[in-house]
């Protein structure tokens, strides 16, 4: 991305969180974030496809699993591959999801639905099936970083304290769609009513109030925090308002109870196109899930920041806007 794609986000004090719906979001905190500058959209697939031609990245997704990280798995079992939603053909229980998620060996950036599809007309769309450490070597090869939940958090709101989404409170006001996310039934009715069905070219919602566009639904987003169940309480009531807090260090990153519970998970924002008001009401700034560094899905994405005084944009003569 060039200079032109990036926006500024001034810096400021907003609360964190919500007590409203999910219980990860909880408790509301107030935050202090330093000014930085964010991608104005998703890194597109055309973006993701020039940093590999110059780099030679392979993506997680494209390698072979080394059975010395998943005991107990059958060798024959770990191929190249991502996760790819499959949609039912009638309604099912929402308690599994692997009756809508699908593991196909071969799927990955390059071939988003497994092979045989290609993301041919899908550049100017969020590149997905990438892991976190693809995520992180995008952002090195570019001069960027990707943001920590806090800043995440600050940018999405668009300068609209405590608002429920990153436009207000109303979910589509007067009448008008905002962002990318489910219609129908979850996971088997798809109605495709706000004009698309998977992902979205980026800059097809409006923008926030910031100038940053899909700041909630289209894909996920991967930041640099590891993930933790809760909130720390203590910021709740702490004396002090924290400043530019990063969880680069968590004593329990992950979800116990799931298969692969010992590998670390990173906080992921915004929700995405699969997010239902009847299973996933996550497309809200305060939302957040916590996902494993090594999975890459055909919803999950990423766009990186650049902090004031470490690399202003070239056109910014090294300040941020007055």
């Amino acid at each position: 991305m060039t200079a032109d794609d990036l926006v500024w986000i001034p810096g400021g004090t907003f609360a964190m969180g919500s007590d409203d719906v999910y219980p990860e979001e909880r408790p509301v905190h107030r935050v202090a974030v330093d000014g930085f500058w964010m991608d104005r959209h998703l890194v597109t697939t055309a973006d993701f496809a020039r940093f590999v031609a110059q780099t030679g990245h392979v993506t997680v997704a494209e390698r072979r699993p080394d059975p010395a990280d998943y005991p107990g798995v059958d060798p024959a079992l770990l191929v190249p591959g991502s996760l790819v939603f499959t949609p039912p053909p009638h309604p099912v229980g929402l308690h599994d999801p692997r009756a809508w998620w699908s593991y196909v060996p071969g799927a990955s950036w390059r071939h988003p639905e497994g092979p045989g599809s290609t993301v041919d007309g899908r550049e100017d769309h969020p590149v997905v099936h990438v892991a976190c450490e693809d995520a992180e070597a995008y952002a090195r090869w570019a001069g960027e970083d990707l943001p920590t939940e806090a800043e995440w958090g600050l940018a999405a709101r668009g300068g609209l304290e405590g608002a429920v989404y990153p436009w207000g409170d109303e979910f589509a006001p007067g009448g008008r769609t905002m962002a990318n996310t489910w219609q129908g039934r979850f996971p088997w009715q798809d109605l495709g009513s706000d004009g698309y069905s998977r992902t979205s070219p980026v800059g097809a919602f409006p923008a926030n109030g910031y100038g940053l566009h899909d700041a909630a639904g289209d894909v996920w987003e991967w930041t640099s925090d590891l993930y933790r169940p809760r909130h720390p309480e203590e910021v709740a009531s702490a004396c002090c308002v924290p400043r530019n807090p990063r969880v680069d260090a968590a004593d329990q990153p992950w979800v116990p109870g799931l298969p692969d519970a010992a590998v670390p998970r990173r906080v992921v924002k915004g929700g995405s196109h699969l997010c239902a008001p009847d299973y996933c009401l996550r497309y809200r700034p305060a939302a957040r899930q916590g996902e494993a560094v090594d999975t890459s899905t055909g919803h999950l994405g990423f766009r990186c920041v650049v902090r004031a005084g470490e690399r202003a944009p070239a056109d910014t003569a090294g300040a941020p806007p007055g």
